[in-house]
Protein backbone atom coordinates (compact mmCIF):
# COMPACT_ATOMS: atom_id res chain seq x y z
CA UNK A 1 0.00 0.00 0.00
CA UNK A 2 1.51 3.31 -0.96
CA UNK A 3 -0.76 6.11 0.11
CA UNK A 4 -0.04 7.29 4.03
CA UNK A 5 -3.14 8.73 5.56
CA UNK A 6 -2.77 10.85 8.36
CA UNK A 7 -5.54 12.31 10.81
CA UNK A 8 -3.83 15.06 13.65
CA UNK A 9 -5.13 18.47 15.82
CA UNK A 10 -4.50 20.46 18.25
CA UNK A 11 -5.98 22.83 20.39
CA UNK A 12 -4.12 26.35 20.27
CA UNK A 13 -5.96 29.52 19.74
CA UNK A 14 -5.84 30.91 15.78
CA UNK A 15 -6.71 34.60 14.92
CA UNK A 16 -5.63 34.48 11.55
CA UNK A 17 -7.95 31.70 9.45
CA UNK A 18 -8.27 33.67 6.06
CA UNK A 19 -5.09 34.19 5.79
CA UNK A 20 -3.70 31.00 7.59
CA UNK A 21 -6.13 28.80 4.95
CA UNK A 22 -4.77 30.42 1.76
CA UNK A 23 -1.28 29.45 2.68
CA UNK A 24 -2.02 26.20 3.84
CA UNK A 25 -4.34 25.12 0.62
CA UNK A 26 -1.67 26.43 -1.43
CA UNK A 27 0.77 24.27 0.22
CA UNK A 28 -1.24 21.84 0.14
CA UNK A 29 -2.49 22.05 -3.47
CA UNK A 30 2.17 22.10 -4.23
CA UNK A 31 2.13 18.33 -3.02
CA UNK A 32 -0.79 16.89 -4.64
CA UNK A 33 -2.61 16.18 -0.92
CA UNK A 34 -5.92 15.40 -1.28
CA UNK A 35 -8.40 15.82 2.36
CA UNK A 36 -9.43 18.24 4.71
CA UNK A 37 -8.52 20.61 6.90
CA UNK A 38 -10.25 22.50 9.36
CA UNK A 39 -9.68 25.91 11.14
CA UNK A 40 -10.99 27.72 13.93
CA UNK A 41 -10.24 29.89 16.81
CA UNK A 42 -9.87 26.73 18.63
CA UNK A 43 -7.22 24.89 16.63
CA UNK A 44 -6.74 22.56 13.72
CA UNK A 45 -8.06 19.30 12.80
CA UNK A 46 -6.81 17.58 9.50
CA UNK A 47 -7.38 14.75 7.69
CA UNK A 48 -4.71 14.35 4.46
CA UNK A 49 -3.66 11.94 2.16
CA UNK A 50 -0.77 10.89 -0.41
CA UNK A 51 2.68 9.24 -0.66
CA UNK A 52 4.75 9.52 2.54
CA UNK A 53 7.23 12.03 1.00
CA UNK A 54 4.48 14.31 0.17
CA UNK A 55 2.97 14.07 3.93
CA UNK A 56 5.84 13.97 5.74
CA UNK A 57 6.88 17.75 3.70
CA UNK A 58 3.49 18.81 4.36
CA UNK A 59 3.81 18.32 8.32
CA UNK A 60 7.65 19.75 8.36
CA UNK A 61 6.14 22.78 6.76
CA UNK A 62 3.23 22.69 9.40
CA UNK A 63 6.04 22.24 12.47
CA UNK A 64 7.85 25.39 11.67
CA UNK A 65 4.43 27.32 12.98
CA UNK A 66 5.59 27.52 16.43
CA UNK A 67 1.55 27.08 16.79
CA UNK A 68 1.87 23.43 15.47
CA UNK A 69 5.29 22.72 16.26
CA UNK A 70 4.14 19.52 18.64
CA UNK A 71 1.57 18.08 16.21
CA UNK A 72 1.74 14.43 16.01
CA UNK A 73 -0.11 12.40 13.38
CA UNK A 74 -1.88 8.84 13.48
CA UNK A 75 -1.13 7.20 10.29
CA UNK A 76 -2.46 4.46 8.53
CA UNK A 77 -1.88 3.02 4.59
CA UNK A 78 -4.26 2.37 1.55
CA UNK A 79 -3.88 1.63 -1.76
CA UNK A 80 -5.39 4.52 -2.88
CA UNK A 81 -6.29 8.28 -1.99
CA UNK A 82 -9.45 7.88 0.25
CA UNK A 83 -10.33 12.00 -0.52
CA UNK A 84 -11.78 13.59 -3.80
CA UNK A 85 -10.22 16.44 -3.34
CA UNK A 86 -8.42 18.79 -0.75
CA UNK A 87 -10.28 21.30 1.39
CA UNK A 88 -9.28 23.81 3.77
CA UNK A 89 -12.28 25.04 5.73
CA UNK A 90 -13.28 27.52 8.23
CA UNK A 91 -15.17 26.61 10.92
CA UNK A 92 -16.48 27.78 14.38
CA UNK A 93 -14.83 24.63 16.11
CA UNK A 94 -12.84 21.94 15.08
CA UNK A 95 -14.96 19.63 16.85
CA UNK A 96 -18.64 21.04 17.49
CA UNK A 97 -19.91 21.03 21.61
CA UNK A 98 -21.54 24.45 21.46
CA UNK A 99 -20.28 24.75 24.69
CA UNK A 100 -17.80 27.50 24.51
CA UNK A 101 -16.28 27.57 28.50
CA UNK A 102 -14.79 24.55 27.37
CA UNK A 103 -11.29 25.11 25.95
CA UNK A 104 -8.59 22.12 25.85
CA UNK A 105 -5.83 24.28 24.75
CA UNK A 106 -5.99 26.24 28.43
CA UNK A 107 -5.43 22.57 29.91
CA UNK A 108 -6.18 19.14 29.13
CA UNK A 109 -8.04 16.91 31.24
CA UNK A 110 -5.89 13.33 32.44
CA UNK A 111 -5.05 11.27 29.35
CA UNK A 112 -4.35 7.16 29.64
CA UNK A 113 -2.27 5.31 27.30
CA UNK A 114 -3.07 2.56 24.96
CA UNK A 115 -1.09 -0.01 27.22
CA UNK A 116 -2.39 1.35 30.30
CA UNK A 117 -6.01 1.22 29.42
CA UNK A 118 -5.53 -2.65 27.96
CA UNK A 119 -3.91 -3.53 31.55
CA UNK A 120 -7.14 -2.15 33.41
CA UNK A 121 -9.15 -4.19 30.91
CA UNK A 122 -6.90 -7.25 31.06
CA UNK A 123 -7.47 -7.19 34.75
CA UNK A 124 -10.94 -5.37 35.13
CA UNK A 125 -9.94 -2.24 36.95
CA UNK A 126 -7.60 0.60 37.53
CA UNK A 127 -4.30 0.42 39.35
CA UNK A 128 -6.01 1.04 42.44
CA UNK A 129 -9.08 -0.93 42.26
CA UNK A 130 -11.73 1.22 40.99
CA UNK A 131 -13.86 -0.16 38.38
CA UNK A 132 -13.38 1.40 34.64
CA UNK A 133 -16.22 3.15 33.14
CA UNK A 134 -15.57 3.20 29.27
CA UNK A 135 -17.60 6.01 27.54
CA UNK A 136 -18.09 6.12 23.55
CA UNK A 137 -18.30 9.68 22.21
CA UNK A 138 -18.84 8.56 18.79
CA UNK A 139 -22.29 9.26 16.66
CA UNK A 140 -24.21 5.90 16.53
CA UNK A 141 -23.64 5.11 13.03
CA UNK A 142 -19.80 5.02 13.98
CA UNK A 143 -19.76 2.66 17.13
CA UNK A 144 -22.27 -0.13 14.68
CA UNK A 145 -19.20 -0.51 12.57
CA UNK A 146 -17.01 -1.28 15.93
CA UNK A 147 -16.71 -0.47 19.76
CA UNK A 148 -15.37 -1.61 23.38
CA UNK A 149 -18.19 -4.09 24.21
CA UNK A 150 -18.15 -2.82 27.40
CA UNK A 151 -18.96 0.87 26.57
CA UNK A 152 -21.14 3.12 27.48
CA UNK A 153 -22.98 4.38 24.27
CA UNK A 154 -26.07 6.52 23.88
CA UNK A 155 -26.40 6.00 19.98
CA UNK A 156 -26.55 9.54 19.36
CA UNK A 157 -26.81 11.30 16.19
CA UNK A 158 -24.35 14.06 16.26
CA UNK A 159 -21.55 15.02 19.43
CA UNK A 160 -23.85 17.81 20.47
CA UNK A 161 -26.14 15.18 21.81
CA UNK A 162 -24.12 13.81 24.13
CA UNK A 163 -23.79 16.36 27.20
CA UNK A 164 -27.21 16.03 27.72
CA UNK A 165 -27.02 12.39 27.53
CA UNK A 166 -24.48 12.68 30.57
CA UNK A 167 -25.59 15.06 32.53
CA UNK A 168 -28.50 13.06 33.31
CA UNK A 169 -26.62 9.71 33.89
CA UNK A 170 -24.35 10.29 36.76
CA UNK A 171 -25.10 7.63 39.17
CA UNK A 172 -23.45 5.34 36.33
CA UNK A 173 -19.87 7.27 37.08
CA UNK A 174 -20.34 7.27 40.41
CA UNK A 175 -16.90 6.41 42.49
CA UNK A 176 -15.72 4.89 39.12
CA UNK A 177 -13.07 5.82 36.69
CA UNK A 178 -14.00 6.71 33.11
CA UNK A 179 -12.34 6.65 30.20
CA UNK A 180 -13.70 8.48 27.05
CA UNK A 181 -12.61 7.91 23.69
CA UNK A 182 -13.14 8.16 19.98
CA UNK A 183 -11.74 7.64 16.95
CA UNK A 184 -8.20 10.00 16.96
CA UNK A 185 -8.58 11.64 20.25
CA UNK A 186 -10.07 14.92 19.14
CA UNK A 187 -13.63 14.17 20.87
CA UNK A 188 -12.92 12.55 23.67
CA UNK A 189 -10.18 15.22 24.80
CA UNK A 190 -12.83 17.78 24.69
CA UNK A 191 -15.64 15.79 26.64
CA UNK A 192 -13.40 14.81 29.84
CA UNK A 193 -13.27 17.82 29.98
CA UNK A 194 -16.73 19.01 29.67
CA UNK A 195 -17.40 15.81 32.19
CA UNK A 196 -14.87 17.46 34.81
CA UNK A 197 -16.92 20.53 34.43
CA UNK A 198 -20.30 19.16 35.41
CA UNK A 199 -18.65 17.49 38.57
CA UNK A 200 -17.37 14.31 37.70
CA UNK A 201 -13.93 12.97 39.02
CA UNK A 202 -11.34 10.65 37.84
CA UNK A 203 -12.21 11.35 34.17
CA UNK A 204 -9.45 10.74 31.19
CA UNK A 205 -9.61 11.01 27.52
CA UNK A 206 -7.93 8.23 25.34
CA UNK A 207 -4.68 9.24 24.31
CA UNK A 208 -4.65 9.45 20.83
CA UNK A 209 -8.12 7.04 20.50
CA UNK A 210 -8.83 4.00 19.13
CA UNK A 211 -6.71 4.60 15.80
CA UNK A 212 -3.76 5.30 18.73
CA UNK A 213 -4.96 2.41 20.59
CA UNK A 214 -5.02 -0.25 17.30
CA UNK A 215 -1.45 1.07 16.69
CA UNK A 216 0.22 0.60 20.34
CA UNK A 217 -1.49 -3.09 21.48
CA UNK A 218 -3.42 -4.15 18.55
CA UNK A 219 -7.47 -3.55 19.23
CA UNK A 220 -7.25 -5.63 22.36
CA UNK A 221 -10.43 -6.38 23.66
CA UNK A 222 -11.87 -4.13 20.62
CA UNK A 223 -15.01 -5.80 18.90
CA UNK A 224 -15.22 -5.21 14.74
CA UNK A 225 -13.34 -1.95 13.14
CA UNK A 226 -13.25 1.76 13.46
CA UNK A 227 -15.10 3.84 11.19
CA UNK A 228 -13.52 6.44 9.40
CA UNK A 229 -14.37 9.50 7.68
CA UNK A 230 -13.22 9.28 4.22
CA UNK A 231 -14.14 6.81 1.15
CA UNK A 232 -12.36 3.46 3.12
CA UNK A 233 -15.33 3.59 5.02
CA UNK A 234 -13.04 1.58 8.19
CA UNK A 235 -10.12 0.05 9.02
CA UNK A 236 -9.34 -3.13 10.72
CA UNK A 237 -7.01 -3.36 14.14
CA UNK A 238 -4.40 -3.77 12.20
CA UNK A 239 -5.10 0.01 10.86
CA UNK A 240 -5.68 -1.70 6.95
CA UNK A 241 -8.82 -0.69 4.97
CA UNK A 242 -11.82 -2.95 5.95
CA UNK A 243 -14.92 -3.55 4.25
CA UNK A 244 -17.92 -2.98 6.12
CA UNK A 245 -21.02 -3.86 4.78
CA UNK A 246 -23.18 -1.20 6.28
CA UNK A 247 -23.34 2.57 6.69
CA UNK A 248 -26.18 4.36 7.60
CA UNK A 249 -28.21 6.69 5.53
CA UNK A 250 -27.21 9.69 7.74
CA UNK A 251 -23.44 9.53 7.79
CA UNK A 252 -22.76 10.87 4.39
CA UNK A 253 -24.20 14.45 6.07
CA UNK A 254 -23.49 13.58 9.77
CA UNK A 255 -19.95 13.57 8.90
CA UNK A 256 -19.18 17.18 8.06
CA UNK A 257 -15.69 17.67 10.28
CA UNK A 258 -14.23 15.13 7.59
CA UNK A 259 -14.37 13.99 3.84
CA UNK A 260 -17.15 11.65 3.97
CA UNK A 261 -20.10 12.50 1.89
CA UNK A 262 -18.92 9.93 -0.49
CA UNK A 263 -17.82 6.50 0.51
CA UNK A 264 -16.07 3.96 -1.50
CA UNK A 265 -18.30 1.70 -4.02
CA UNK A 266 -17.81 -1.14 -2.02
CA UNK A 267 -19.74 -0.01 1.14
CA UNK A 268 -23.12 -0.64 0.62
CA UNK A 269 -26.32 0.91 2.66
CA UNK A 270 -29.00 -1.28 4.39
CA UNK A 271 -30.22 -2.99 8.00
CA UNK A 272 -28.11 -1.34 10.68
CA UNK A 273 -28.87 -4.35 12.59
CA UNK A 274 -25.94 -5.94 10.46
CA UNK A 275 -23.23 -3.84 10.81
Amino acid sequence: MSILNISAYRFVSLDDLPVLRERMLAQCHALALKGTILLAPEGINLFLAAPREAIDAFMSWLREDPRFAGVEGKESLSDDVPFKRMRVRLKKEIITLRHPTIRPEGGRAPAVDAATLKRWLDQGHDDEGRDVVLLDTRNAYETDVGMFPQAVDYRIASFTELPSAVAGDHDRYAEKTIVSYCTGGIRCEKFALYMQDIGMERVFQLEGGILKYFEEVGGTHWRGDCFVFDERGAVDKGLSPAEISVVPAKAGTQCLDASAKSLAPRVRRGDESRA
